[in-house]
């Protein structure tokens, strides 16, 4: 999808719900609520700004993916099959016994870096990829997506001081703040905020952004790094549960797996919106045809 544009990233994003969603129901566990909530970020890196090849995943300069919130990888399984890093065949398979497609990310599956799952690890690594690529004078850039929750480790700020110190500019840390996680607001269970002046603290530029709009998404992540010299770090406001509106900001639905009818309810709700999108497309391109 080179090139795409926003329409056309959020019908994508739309369809990637809907199969996670599936994937989730079918096996019985799953988290639906931070899947659903990173789909966005997911669908703007690997459809609209990475420099990736699923017929090459060891391409040395590829850019890098670390999904550090590794409990959330559904909507990664279903973006890799999409693009074809593996059979779409295979997600039936989702935690079922031997299968490669586990409840975190699996380097045994093509276009998976590392094993992530254990929550502050993700960054650390991630330093260490941009560091090596700083050294061997390669172009690529790493990503690396983390939870909200996930700043209480503090492992995450030993990566963050690390990564300024090294002037590691090839770096891009997401964080994934729909202020939730599972025993609560993350306000509640560990206090965050100002978390933007924490890393700008700490040496990161800092870009807020609605981490569901896709004008943000792209400019953000292309325009990276924007202050040569500095990682930047990009808190991408979301919402749990995001496109399933009894989902929407529910701590529950932070591994609720939906039944029958809430799945049939999802599905229903995101086709309708994808036409709903689709409709205002056409009758764009119509008026200005």
């Amino acid at each position: 999808m080179a090139n795409a544009t926003a329409t056309e990233l959020k019908l994508k994003a739309i369809q990637i719900r809907q199969d996670l969603l599936r994937l989730i129901h079918d096996a019985k566990m799953g988290h639906t609520g931070g899947s659903l909530s990173n789909t966005d970020v997911l669908t703007a890196l690997y459809y609209g700004v990475m420099r990736h090849d699923p017929a090459r995943p060891k391409w040395e300069d590829r850019d890098r993916f670390i999904a550090s919130k590794g409990h959330s990888v559904e909507s990664l399984w279903c973006i890799l099959a999409d693009l074809g890093y593996f059979p779409k065949a295979e997600l039936s398979t989702y935690c079922q016994f031997g299968t490669r497609l586990i409840g975190h990310p699996n380097n045994k599956v093509p276009g998976i870096e590392m094993n992530t799952g254990a929550l502050g690890h993700g960054l650390s690594v991630s330093v260490g990829m941009a560091l090596a690529a700083k050294k061997d004078n390669r172009p690529y850039r790493v990503f690396c997506i983390m939870g909200d929750g996930e700043q209480a480790e503090g492992s995450v700020w030993e990566a963050a001081m690390a990564g300024a110190h090294y002037r590691l500019d090839n770096l891009v840390g997401i964080i994934d703040r729909n202020r939730l996680q599972i025993s609560g607001t993350t306000e509640n269970v560990m206090g965050l905020d100002p978390l933007d002046s924490k890393w700008e603290a700490f040496g990161w530029n800092v870009v807020s952004i609605d981490g569901h709009d896709y004008d943000e998404l792209l400019h953000t992540f292309e325009s990276a790094p924007a202050q040569p010299g500095k990682p930047t770090l990009v808190i991408a406001n979301t919402v749990k549960g995001k496109g399933v509106s009894f989902a929407e900001n529910v701590p529950a639905w932070h591994h609720h797996v939906p039944n029958d009818a809430e799945l049939a309810q999802a599905i229903e709700e995101l086709t309708a919106a994808a036409s709903a999108l689709e409709a205002t497309a056409a009758k764009g391109s119509g008026t200005n045809g």
